[in-house]
């Protein structure tokens, strides 16, 4: 049953305005709307906190904290205007992974919102004549569209831990929507770097192309449809999506994809039906658990590969003194544990409902021991290596041979954003939502103002491994990277992080994780720290700023070769929160990565 509240404003509709800023207010005319563009990356205070890419969100959830709701209120209304500011990385389109500190019952809990593939798809959807399709051609097209899960997550989240209707935690994305926002460089670019692609569909390039160019810096961007669309989603509840006429309209889309005429650019239609939507449900999961230097360390288990990935390499990483090494040797572990790691997630991680995942093995510290009998200290091993035998026999003693098969690695870095919430109660949310590729797959929904999601390109286009336990399948989730993290001690809310960007999410909650459990930094330098990221290739991506030294292919090194990340040359970009003593809470976002982030708490 969805619960329904009365609206406080009237519903909205219209299409897309971009002008200048407003002038100041006179005796005559309304005061301008308040905007919040001002970016803190940290924030210590009381009474709750909130971390975001964006201080349109972070005070969203700010302002429904101080008005009395709770951690799970405030991560939906962020969620919700992150898809208004931030709508080439999330939003209703897309799908999720919720995990959820209750300070009552002192317990952990995930919610799994992924997409889900159409029933109709097979194990060779994404290929002709027995050849994989061209990736950006998928990404590109109806076939790539997952059954959308964020809207079905913010339902079972209120229902199950909120105070809010859907339709309350709604509003404040709904006056961003109608009020519109300030434009900054990275929209622009976000929107330029699409611009070619947005373009081919009438209904993007009516959204996000105004007079066929993106959005100027310093204009304000209004998306009037999707402030009708979420007015219409709280009165009407998720089954306006699922079961009703914003399904169809999905459904259609997904089917027909709005190409303009003439447009040259092959796009595929999807195979998702009505059938699909109403099918559609969201997973209540047991988190993965691992204890860490005396901490528990939460995360999101398959479907996604988060939680083992970053858990296994944290149990690998456990049988080195980290804290006592040279900071150079440090970093050498942890790039070989993320490789070891990330050639087990290739062969053993994907989605449980259709594969046996051995996830009680890929946890266990006999395996991690196992695993750590791998790394050399001295140098670093030949990528890709190979994966192990989660079977419980193991070398615990470094002195037998390891059966062993081969596995390869996975460079995707893609777009995706994080948000982590506290209130006065102490509970605590780390949520990563997404649509997948930065502007998922280009196609929004003509006159609902969102865009769908390519979240089915995270399958493996062909085997890739024998079993590989990452292709498509008629209702199958997609094998994630997403990580959102919780840490506790003694039962209790520590830390609280996650990361946008692909499979580059795991290592960079990884190397966080390690900058404040291991190596002596503070969490907002953590978040700030260069980064470099293994996933078991040849080549460690890392960030201008990582301090090779030491370990790179000249003498004396560890034998490391670096390249630098596609793109931006960026990896990730964290945003979390730490409790302190006396009550008080640091929140923390990304000074600089995607154009920093904003933290905020609510009594400074």
């Amino acid at each position: 049953m969805v619960r329904r509240a009365p609206l406080s404003f009237l519903a909205v509709t219209g299409v897309l305005c971009v002008g200048l800023l407003a002038p100041a207010a006179t005796a005559t005319s309304a005061p301008a709307p308040k905007r919040y563009t001002a970016k803190h990356p940290t924030a210590v205070g009381r009474g709750g906190a909130v971390s975001t890419v964006d201080p349109e969100a972070t005070h969203a959830g700010l302002a429904v904290l101080r008005r009395g709701g709770n951690a799970v209120d405030a991560a939906v209304a962020a969620a919700a205007t992150l898809g208004v500011t931030e709508p080439y990385s999330a939003g209703i389109g897309g799908g999720g992974y919720f995990v959820y500190y209750d300070a009552k019952k002192r317990k952990v809990y995930t919610l799994d919102g992924r997409e889900t593939a159409p029933r109709a798809m097979t194990s060779t959807s994404f290929q002709d004549n027995g050849k994989p399709i061209d990736f950006n051609e998928a990404v590109t097209s109806g076939l790539s569209v997952g059954v959308p899960g964020t809207a079905a997550t913010w339902q079972r989240a209120l229902d199950r831990w909120g105070t809010l209707s859907l339709s309350r935690a709604l509003r404040p994305a709904t006056r961003v929507a109608t009020r519109g926002f300030l434009v900054d460089e990275t929209f622009r670019q976000q929107t330029a770097d699409n611009q070619a692609r947005f373009a081919d569909f009438t209904s993007t390039s009516k959204l996000f192309l105004p007079g066929g160019q993106p959005p100027a810096v310093g204009t304000i961007f209004r998306n009037r449809d999707l402030a009708d669309t979420y007015t219409k989603l709280g009165s009407k509840g998720v089954d306006w999506l699922y079961d009703g006429r914003l399904g169809e309209r999905v459904v259609a889309t997904v089917g027909n994809p709005p190409v303009r005429a003439g447009a040259t650019r092959r796009v595929r239609s999807g195979l998702m039906t009505r059938a699909d939507l109403k099918a559609y449900d969201v997973v209540n999961r047991r988190p993965t658990v691992i204890g860490y230097r005396g901490k528990q360390v939460y995360g999101m288990p398959p479907s996604s590969s988060g939680g083992t990935t970053v858990g296994e390499a944290l149990n690998i990483l456990e049988r080195t003194s980290l804290n006592k090494a040279a900071r150079i040797q440090a970093m050498h572990y942890y790039l070989e544990a993320s490789a070891l790691a990330f050639a087990d997630r290739g062969s053993y991680v994907g989605d449980p409902a259709s594969v046996k995942v051995p996830r009680k093995q890929l946890l266990s510290n006999g395996f991690a021991a196992e695993r750590f009998c791998r790394i050399d200290p001295a140098k670093a091993a030949v990528k890709p290596v190979a994966a192990g035998i989660p079977d419980g026999r193991y070398d615990t003693n470094c002195d037998g041979t390891v059966d062993t098969t081969r596995a390869g690695g996975d460079t995707r870095g893609m777009s995706t954003t994080h948000l982590v919430t506290a209130d006065h109660f102490g509970n605590v949310v780390s949520y990563t939502l997404t649509i997948e590729q930065t502007g998922g797959s280009g196609i929004v929904v003509p006159g609902r103002g969102f865009l769908l999601n390519n979240e089915l390109t995270d399958f493996n286009f062909a085997e890739t491994v024998t079993g590989d336990p990452n292709l498509p399948g008629p209702g199958k989730r997609p094998r994630s990277s997403m990580s959102p993290t919780i840490v506790l001690n003694k039962g209790k809310p520590m830390l609280a992080v996650g990361s946008p960007g692909g499979s580059t999410i795991i290592t960079t909650v990884l190397q966080v994780l390690l900058d404040r459990l291991d190596l002596g930094l503070t969490l907002p330098q953590a978040i700030a720290d260069a980064r470099a990221s293994q996933r078991n290739t040849k080549d460690v991506q890392a960030e201008a700023a990582f301090d090779r030294t030491g370990l790179g292919a000249g003498p004396g090194g560890r034998g490391h070769t670096f390249v630098a990340p596609p793109g931006n040359g960026e990896i990730g970009a964290a945003v979390g929160l730490e409790f302190l003593s006396n009550q008080r809470l640091l929140a923390a976002a990304e000074p600089r990565r995607r154009g920093g982030g904003s933290a905020g708490v609510v009594r400074r």
